[in-house]
């Protein structure tokens, strides 16, 4: 039927504006929530530095402290590891690369005949693992776009339940670094156990003579040993601003890739609804200019049978 396929076409055309509309409206909130993201980042690095620092002068001044997150295991025979991913999709390769990164050091240690445990940062890791027949030990979600120093607390202390009992011999954090808005990398620290006192010291500012002149109360290892705690909510509370800051970037950059493909596709649409419309008019002027020929060639026919019915009469 004429025009049948240029309807079908504008209605594609709007469906595929709406889409662009939508993913569009994604894109500008994507680029709100990043610069956002990174504002909450640059502000949390100086308490971060400040703990690490007071550490490192405590353990340069000399002070021992035998805390179970620095227990080290002989062999690692089971570690934990706390994944950390987003909660939606429509980020591109974001949870993708996250979630493989994390199966392959599973997968690793497994090989060697080692245990493992995840705990489960964002509802995509939980489905990943739990559609695989992973065994989840920890669900955390809700709040991966929009992490909170309450949430970092809460999983660190799961961490630490599962290090302090022994049931696992090392944490591992698998996160996506943020090194800048168009470059982001899935990474694998060891989080638990921390590095020694001693390690810690080699960073340290202070000595044991600068410290001479303080007091600590009950001690400096008391103070230290209160601290480490504190130390490790704080690696955990930065690496959730990382991966939110990830996520919204490569939501950003999926969504502008979204809309210039929605754009594309409008255009090749557009081209063929201007073609099927040509064909279509072209179509009816070729039956209009058909119908005028055949109206002559019939009034051709009836004015040669008048002529030849005047002719017989005579």
């Amino acid at each position: 039927m004429p025009g049948g396929a240029e309807r079908i076409l504008r209605r594609r055309i709007g469906s595929v504006r709406n889409t662009k509309k939508i993913t569009r409206a994604m894109e500008l909130i994507a680029a709100t929530r990043v610069a956002r993201a990174q504002q909450r980042a640059r502000a949390a690095r100086p308490y971060s530095e400040q703990l690490t620092s007071v550490i490192e002068n405590l353990a340069a001044g000399g002070a021992e402290v035998d805390h179970p997150l620095l227990r080290r295991a002989e062999t690692v025979s089971s570690v934990a590891f706390v994944v950390c991913a987003g909660d939606r999709g429509l980020a591109g390769p974001y949870n993708t690369q996250v979630l493989r990164t994390a199966e392959r050091e599973i997968q690793a240690v497994r090989s060697e005949g080692g245990d493992y445990q995840i705990i489960a940062v964002g509802k995509k890791v939980a489905d990943y693992f739990s559609f695989r027949g992973y065994h989840i030990d920890g669900r955390y979600g809700g709040f991966t776009d929009n992490p909170h120093y309450d949430d970092a607390r809460t999983i660190s202390r799961k961490v630490r339940e599962v290090f302090d009992s022994g049931d696992v011999d090392q944490v591992d954090l698998i996160y996506t670094e943020f090194v800048s808005l168009g470059t982001q990398r899935p990474i694998v620290r060891r989080f638990l156990p921390l590095e020694p006192p001693e390690v810690l010291a080699t960073g340290g500012s202070a000595d044991e003579a600068a410290l001479a002149g303080f007091s600590f109360e009950p001690s400096a290892e008391g103070v230290l040993g209160d601290l480490l705690p504190r130390y490790v909510e704080a690696r955990l509370f930065t690496a959730l601003l990382d991966a939110a800051a990830s996520e919204h970037a490569n939501r950003q950059r999926a969504m502008k890739a979204a809309t210039d493909n929605a754009e594309e596709l409008i255009v090749k649409l557009s081209r063929a609804m201007n073609r099927a419309r040509q064909e279509a008019i072209t179509t009816e002027i070729m039956e209009i200019v058909g119908g005028a020929e055949g109206l002559s060639d019939d009034e051709q026919t009836i004015e040669q049978l008048l002529l030849s019915d005047s002719a017989a009469s005579r």
